[in-house]
């Protein structure tokens, strides 16, 4: 029986590792669906998060989690489709004084956590 040059072997390896690294770089960048409510007008305070939930769940609409930061009511959802669905649902559930924007957020997933690197 022949045996296989070298060079097959560290293609097989090469590969190998590609095949793993498409498969495992999205869980390592994954990007969450987010929607921020803000006030447009001073003195307008930010809508309850339990209210909101409960308003949202009624129209079948998963959340992740709500979180004030800032000036902003953030409502990360699992998908971009349920996150166009939860701003059509929020423009017709809080009144014209908010406003709702769109955006994803980047978050590593609880496996890839970044340490700070000790050099001494």
């Amino acid at each position: 029986m022949a045996q296989r040059p070298r060079w097959q072997y560290a293609l097989i390896i090469a590969l190998a590792l590609l095949a793993l690294t498409i498969v495992l770089v999205p869980y390592m960048v994954h990007t969450e669906s987010e929607l921020r409510i803000q006030s447009v007008h001073q003195g307008l305070s930010l809508p309850d998060g339990f209210y909101v939930y409960q308003r949202l769940d009624e129209y079948g609409i998963r959340i992740k989690s709500i979180t004030p930061e800032g000036n902003n009511l953030v409502i990360r959802l699992d998908s971009p489709e349920q996150q166009w669905q939860a701003r059509e649902a929020l423009q017709t559930i809080l009144s014209p004084g908010y406003t709702i924007s769109l955006s994803e957020s980047s978050t590593p997933n609880h496996w890839f956590i970044r340490s700070p690197l000790n050099l001494g």
